[in-house]
């Protein structure tokens, strides 16, 4: 697993650095060669925060963590991140056959069982171009965390939501 860890507004020490790079080795038994690790290490009040994003072929497994150190941290977002592979075992190997390795001698909890159905309820909306700004009004208007809508600008369809902090994003498809 290649793996890349960034202070955000911070150095991050050695120490801390090669007991990620330990505990994310573990995940090496389910990621092939090719998965990629990003680790974000940042500090907010008297929190330390930790990112992790787990990109392997079209499926990311993300977790982020507040605790009162970071290897306290670090072991929360593992533990969410394995705990998001178990639940969608099956459904991960029916997506990912080579890209994916789940073992059959990998734990499992009792606790957590996988989902059988997804209930996905279906909308349909017109959409018409506007500016990222105009779609961040409508999604206020709205009381939605999210909308989407077709960019004026690019010709695209995009996506604003609200983030922590009531900043806002924009997802932009890639091509």
């Amino acid at each position: 697993m290649n793996i890349s860890i960034n202070g955000r507004h911070l150095t991050v020490r050695q120490d801390l650095r090669d007991l990620i790079e330990k505990k994310l080795a573990k995940f090496d038994r389910f990621f092939p060669s090719g998965a990629d690790a990003s680790v974000t290490c940042r500090c907010e009040r008297d929190d330390r925060i930790m990112e992790i994003t787990i990109n392997v072929g079209s499926t990311i497994f993300r977790a982020e963590e507040a605790a009162q150190n970071f290897p306290t941290a670090l072991d929360g977002c593992l533990s969410s991140i394995e705990r998001q592979i178990r639940k969608n075992k099956t459904r991960l190997e029916k997506r990912m056959r080579a890209a994916l390795e789940i073992p059959a001698e990998a734990p499992e909890d009792d606790h957590i069982e996988e989902e059988v159905m997804f209930d996905i309820r279906t909308k349909t909306f017109p959409i018409r171009p506007m500016t990222a700004e105009e779609a961040v009004l409508q999604m206020n208007l709205i009381g939605h965390n999210f909308y989407m809508f077709h960019d004026a600008d690019t010709s695209k369809i995009c996506v604003v939501y609200k983030r922590k902090g009531n900043t806002y994003g924009l997802i932009i498809p890639e091509e």
